[in-house]
């Protein structure tokens, strides 16, 4: 049992609200009727807090948590309930960042006040909406502490079940909800994000009733809510830098006056700070030219706010989509006939490979990973491509170079189910490796390594450290072939310089090899090796 919410529980937090949120998610999406009835909310809930956590997975030794909590938030907000899910994250580092872990008291009235920063933060606020459940979570707080009921225990089970008795009572505050038969979909995410909170503190798992819809008796008395513009209009969402507060002020005004839902988020990062803007709008143009004056908007999405069910899919059509993490793999697997998702700023979500999939048009289609990463979010986007009337196969290839020889061996004559298992096959026949460089010291399988040092991996494991490139990349290949090889693929990042010294020594020490360069990696990994 926590008596204080520290550097380590908030960490622990995270994770619980991403399990929990990634397990929901479908319910989410399926509760969603307001603003916009587009079935997302699940889906954005989760991408904000991967995002939370993706940030403190990355975090330099020594940051706030809290601030990176909320910077990863904010940047990686996604959709109405994901920006106000950001906003509260905020508002919560406002009040806990560079202050001793947050006991009881201190907790509940941080929640309430990040509760009415995220009312602030919201230019119409409905209730009956995540902001209802948010504010009835920091009132429960506050009031268990007033009733002396102090723990840190305490306070997060008030918390919850203040958020869970206001969740029931959504349908009584919008008429959208009364007439679907549902909870607020936003308003669920976080009640899941405090129960996920209190296991935490606990190491207990609130029960709750399941969500799902429910039929609620009509009230004539409830006030029909404000609703979006009539027409299809678009949701529009952009990062915006270089960017002041009278800039930030002139542009809510602007866009207040061109849409709905309007939601703006900042946030300070090492390179100054930034705003997560969202909107709903008739006029994309407008809401991205009022960003374009007020700084420099990045990372715009727009999307359909009455989304064009996808395509079906052609029978006896066959595509291959590929993850890839720079532009010049992107042409290579191009090339090669595959479909590519190519890793953005906030990394490759299962959205985009879904995404990806069902804008293939293909009725099979086989993903690749290429990265060991992506392999849970790969599954999860065929799953829900299976569900669409998609047959999808993910064949898990930790690497590009797996990926290349996946591909080369495709052939779409083959039943569906023969070429995934062939393509996989000759994926885990090839064995991988790669050169990066250390940006820590750490203690690797090969011993420490410090700042600056070229680590050599094979399969995952660094097994040579060095201090130039081309020498750890030799001694990495000799290391490879010393157990066999009839070819050697080279994915070569920016310094082709490298590629050529390596090149040189595969024809002197292993003339029997068969070599296949390639360029275009990225400048993370300036060398990627296959070995078949």
């Amino acid at each position: 049992m926590l008596t204080a919410l520290d550097d380590a529980a908030v960490g622990q937090w995270c994770r619980a609200a991403v399990e929990a949120l990634s397990d929901f998610r479908a319910r989410l999406d399926d509760l969603n009727v307001f603003p916009v009835p587009d079935g997302d909310t699940g889906t954005n809930l989760l991408h904000t807090a991967e995002g939370a956590l993706a940030a403190l997975d990355e975090a330099a030794p020594g940051e706030p948590t809290w601030a990176v909590v909320a910077r990863g938030a904010v940047l990686s907000a996604r959709g109405n309930s994901g920006t106000i899910l950001a906003q509260l994250l905020r508002g919560l580092a406002d009040q806990l960042v560079d202050q001793p872990p947050a006991d009881g008291p201190v907790l509940a009235t941080a929640v309430r006040k990040a509760a009415e920063s995220a009312y602030t933060a919201v230019a119409a606020p409905e209730e009956g909406t995540f902001l209802t459940v948010a504010r009835a979570a920091g009132e429960a707080a506050v009031a268990a502490v007033d009733e002396g009921r102090t723990t840190l225990a305490d306070v997060v089970g008030a918390a919850a079940d203040g958020a869970h008795r206001a969740l029931e009572g959504t349908p009584d505050q919008l008429a959208a909800l009364r007439e679907a038969g549902v909870v607020d979909a936003g308003g669920a995410g976080l009640s899941l994000v405090l129960d996920a909170l209190v296991r935490t503190v606990t190491g207990v798992q609130p029960v709750r009733p399941a969500l799902t819809r429910r039929a609620h008796p009509p009230h004539d008395h409830v006030h029909a809510p404000h609703q979006p513009p009539p027409g299809p209009g678009s949701e529009v969402q952009y990062l915006l830098a270089d960017a002041d507060e009278g800039s930030v002020a002139r542009l809510h005004e602007r866009l207040a006056g061109l849409g709905d839902s309007l939601v703006i988020v900042g946030v300070d990062t090492p390179t100054g700070r930034e705003w997560n803007v969202h909107v709903h709008v008739a006029d994309v143009g407008a809401a991205i030219e009022a960003g374009i004056e007020a700084g420099r908007p990045h990372r715009i999405t727009v999307t359909p706010l009455a989304p064009v069910p996808p395509a079906a899919p052609v029978p006896g059509v066959r595509a291959v989509v590929a993850a890839v993490h720079s532009e010049g793999l992107a042409e290579l697997f191009r090339a090669e006939g595959a479909r590519v998702v190519v890793c953005e700023p906030g990394g490759i979500t299962e959205d985009d490979l879904y995404d990806e999939v069902v804008a293939a048009g293909a009725q099979e289609v086989v993903v690749l990973p290429n990265d060991a990463g992506l392999h849970a979010a790969a599954s999860r986007a065929a799953e829900r491509a299976r569900e669409a009337g998609r047959e999808v196969g993910v064949v898990p290839t930790r690497s590009p170079v797996q990926g290349l020889a996946a591909l080369a061996v495709a052939d779409p004559q083959r039943r569906f189910g023969d070429d995934v298992i062939g393509m996989a096959e000759a994926s885990a026949a090839t064995r991988w490796a790669e050169l990066a460089v250390a940006d820590q010291e750490a203690l690797t399988t090969a011993g420490l390594c410090r700042p600056g040092d070229v680590l050599g991996s094979a399969e995952g494991d660094v097994v040579v450290i060095g201090a130039e490139h081309a020498a750890v990349a030799c001694d990495l290949l000799d290391r490879l072939l010393s157990a066999g090889g009839e070819m050697a693929t080279l994915v070569v990042g920016p310094d082709e310089a490298l590629g050529d010294a390596v090149c040189a020594h595969l024809s002197s020490a292993h003339p029997t090899v068969e070599v296949v360069r390639y360029g275009g990696g990225p400048g993370s990994l300036p060398l990627q090796i296959g070995v078949e």
